[in-house]
Parts: structure tokens; C-alpha cells; sequence
């Protein structure tokens, strides 16, 4: 993967933890948009919209500025277990959430969106994780939601966090849990850049 170049559009600690454990370290440039998903879209479908919404802000705030083609990588993750969960609006929805989710499988779900400024490349896919959660007590979940851990993740809680000690196991890729598939990412970014 090309090293110059490269802007990520999110402020988000883990994805751009994820990118430098990879020798990257991209301009970061938080995509201020609104992310209302559409009325009645798939996971996969709300996901890849709201990732392409993002990649897109960038891509126009820069334009005017731009002496090149910056790549953008923006990106959006959500839970999913019988609806779209994202972040908690507060303490009362995080434990509805994670009570709702204790002793039970739900699917976490990123849309990554890979775009070439200026240039028509824009390259949305989607990832999925399934997620068992283990039968944690009402104590040890009022003690997780002490914490400020859970209140801007999607589904509120990190597993690579505190609350991991409450997954059970996964099936698929634990960074697309974090929110940044590094593996998927890296080999769709090669096969558009061939």
C-alpha cells in the first residue's frame, strides 16, 4: 500500500491505531456529517451509504486545496440483532442495549469506503463479524456502564475494551469488530490499485 497520500476520515482511536500498526499515518480529516441511515436499509446497505457519505465530505472539502489525488478511507460500524443498533443516546439505552445483547449472537457489521480524489474511484464494502456474548449479571453490567467506555461505540461497548471480558468468542475478524477490517481493507485496496 502506498504510504503518501492517504487521508482517514474519522477521528476514531482504534482506526487509527489500526492504520499505523500498518506503517500508515494518514492525514485525518473527521467527516462531519449527519448519519441518520435510511428508512428500511439493510445493515450492509446502511453501512457502505453512510461510509461513501464520508468518504465524499472529504473529498469535496479538499478538492479546492489539493496539489494531488489523496486516497480516503472513511469507514461506519454498526450492531445488529434484529434491528441497526448504534451508539447509545445515553446510560438508560447502553444498558437496554447490552442487556438486550447478554447471552446472545448479534452481527457487527463495517462499510468501508476507499476513494481516489478527483479520480472515479470510489470502492464501498461491507464487513461482517458474528459476536457471542456471554450471560453477564445486572451487576457487572452496571458496573461496565460506570465506566465511559460504552457511550460512543456502536452497540456501546469496545471489545477490544474492558467489556471483552464478556465476549464469549467471534466468527470472522476482531478488527472489523474494533471497526476498521484491516485484512479486508488492505486486499481490496490492491486489487483497485493493481
Amino acid at each position: 500500500m502506498n504510504k503518501q497520500n492517504i487521508i482517514l476520515a474519522s477521528s476514531s482511536p482504534r482506526r487509527i491505531e489500526i492504520m499505523k500498526q500498518h506503517g500508515l499515518y494518514p492525514t485525518i480529516l473527521p467527516a462531519d456529517v449527519d448519519e441518520t441511515i435510511p428508512e428500511g436499509a439493510e445493515m450492509e446497505d446502511a453501512v457502505m451509504y453512510l461510509a461513501l457519505k464520508k468518504a465524499l465530505y472529504i473529498e469535496n472539502k479538499i478538492l479546492a486545496s489539493a496539489h494531488d489525488n489523496p486516497v480516503i478511507f472513511a469507514a461506519d460500524t454498526v450492531v445488529y440483532k434484529e434491528k441497526i443498533i448504534g451508539k447509545p443516546r445515553d446510560r438508560q439505552d447502553a444498558y437496554e442495549i447490552l442487556w438486550n445483547l447478554r447471552g446472545k449472537t448479534h452481527y457487527v457489521a463495517t462499510g468501508v469506503c476507499i476513494l481516489q480524489a478527483a479520480i472515479s474511484i470510489r470502492h464501498c464494502f461491507c464487513e461482517i463479524t458474528k459476536v457471542f456474548f456471554k450471560n453477564y449479571t445486572e451487576k457487572e453490567l452496571n458496573d461496565y456502564l460506570d465506566t465511559p467506555e460504552a457511550y460512543d461505540k456502536a452497540g456501546a461497548y469496545a471489545i477490544q475494551g474492558t467489556f471483552g471480558q464478556y465476549v464469549d468468542h467471534i466468527e470472522g475478524d476482531l478488527d472489523n469488530v474494533i471497526g476498521f477490517p484491516w485484512d479486508r481493507i488492505e486486499k481490496e485496496y490492491n486489487n483497485i490499485f493493481k
